[in-house]
């Protein structure tokens, strides 16, 4: 074998093992961003109707006020664990809902390794590395007093889950990523096997097990060289116990479980799931939009549009604030294309230009499929404007690139 077929194979494992690790992180993001207080019961924190009032602000997106309370509650205890998380857990998902870092689509394809991140600052970046370690610190000591602690072991799995998603997410330092990834799924599994009722330590074990034993062989055997293997049926097993607990993952493994679920086309459980958190947090348009979401999957169509354009109008209405709820706009314009109505999609896609503020990223792709509307609608004039607006932001996307050539050659299916 030559140097140079080695060198192939150890890339493409080294390519594996970074598309798994996106998979882990995008699948994590729910899992370990709200980790919430169990109430009077041997696992988790002790319970606060201050956490509680602050996860409700955090769950309807009210990031600048949940990342207030959780202070305050750090003030209160600042040697607990669970409190610098449940900070950490606040500004770290602000952070990286600004930067357009939570949108999942995102990761579809390999080319989201090697896709720039909108930056995050410099100052919000050291807060994060601080409160890991802040936890961390408090964790080790925990556990050197007691190796056996399960609630030391369980956060320790949850800062290190989401430093994961930091590293890799935020400074794109994948393997460091992924060692904390294979650290904190140790941890929890740790936790269950000293306590197997602690079914909170079954969400991050569960997520990991579901998409890992969801890949292909030659990426599983990738994971494994790295610690990591997995079954479906024992991920969606343990996700679904932490669903039906009134513990604190309780709605972060109903989130999880409607994303994989999704794959799976159970679409009327993931939509229980979903009807039930967007009517409990009715300003997290997210919820509400992966409704529209999985009926559209499930051929509702009809359905579908109408909670998209339920969203939209909530959104007008100023019930999400300054939130991105120009998603809707987006997903009912891949409704109506996928109907043929191209004059429909044309306007829902141009529909994003009035949301307040709307996220780049969207914004760009939504004039990019405006402007394919057009040229479709033999509308060229129309198109070559929104190609041109695709430019006027960021010109070094993909959606640039096809909006250059667009402008030399009009879009046709």
């Amino acid at each position: 074998m030559t140097a140079q077929t080695n060198l192939s194979r150890l890339k493409h494992t080294a390519e594996e093992l970074l598309i798994l690790l996106c998979l882990l992180l995008v699948a994590c993001i729910p899992a370990v961003s709200q980790s919430n207080s169990a109430p009077d019961t041997a696992h988790g924190a002790p319970h606060d109707p201050q956490t509680d009032t602050a996860f409700d602000h955090f769950y309807n997106m009210d990031y600048d006020r949940a990342t207030q309370e959780f202070e305050k509650i750090v003030e209160k205890h600042p040697d607990d664990p669970f409190a610098v998380n449940h900070l950490l857990t606040s500004v770290l998902m602000h952070d990286l809902y600004d930067t357009g870092a939570m949108n999942t689509g995102d990761y579809a394809n390999d080319s989201f390794i090697g896709r720039a991140p909108r930056p995050t600052d410099p100052k919000m970046k050291e807060r994060i590395k601080e409160l890991v370690r802040r936890a961390e610190a408090l964790e080790e000591q925990e556990l050197k007093a007691n190796s056996k602690d399960v609630n030391a072991l369980y956060c320790r799995g949850v800062s290190r889950a989401q430093f994961s998603v930091y590293t890799g997410l935020v400074e794109r330092a994948w393997f460091s990523a992924l060692r904390n990834a294979v650290g904190a799924r140790h941890d929890h599994e740790h936790v269950l096997e000293v306590d197997p009722n602690y079914l909170d330590a079954k969400m991050v074990v569960g997520t990991h097990n579901y998409v890992i034993g969801r890949l292909p062989w030659s990426v599983k055997v990738a994971a494994a060289l790295a610690g990591l293997t997995g079954s479906p049926e024992k991920g969606l097993d343990y996700l679904r116990e932490v669903a039906k607990s009134d513990g604190e993952n309780a709605v972060d493994a109903k989130v999880v479980l409607t994303l994989f679920l999704r794959r799976e086309h159970q679409y009327d459980e993931a939509l229980g799931y979903m009807n039930e958190l967007s009517a409990r947090y009715p300003r997290n348009h997210l919820f509400l939009t992966e409704v529209a979401n999985l009926q559209r999957a499930a051929g509702r169509l009809q359905e579908a549009e109408a909670v998209y354009r339920k969203v939209w109008q909530n959104g007008r209405e100023g019930k999400y604030g300054t939130l991105h709820y120009e998603l809707a706009a987006w997903g009912l314009g891949e409704l109506l294309r996928s109907e043929k109505n191209l004059a429909g999609a044309a306007a829902a896609y141009d529909l994003v230009n009035d949301a307040p503020n709307p996220d780049p990223d969207v914004l760009q792709k939504a004039n990019l499929a405006a402007g394919e509307m057009y040229d479709l609608l033999q509308k060229r004039d129309l198109a070559m404007k929104k190609y041109q607006t695709v430019l006027a932001g960021n010109a070094n996307t993909g959606p640039a690139d096809q909006a250059r050539r667009y402008i030399k050659e009009a879009y046709r299916e």
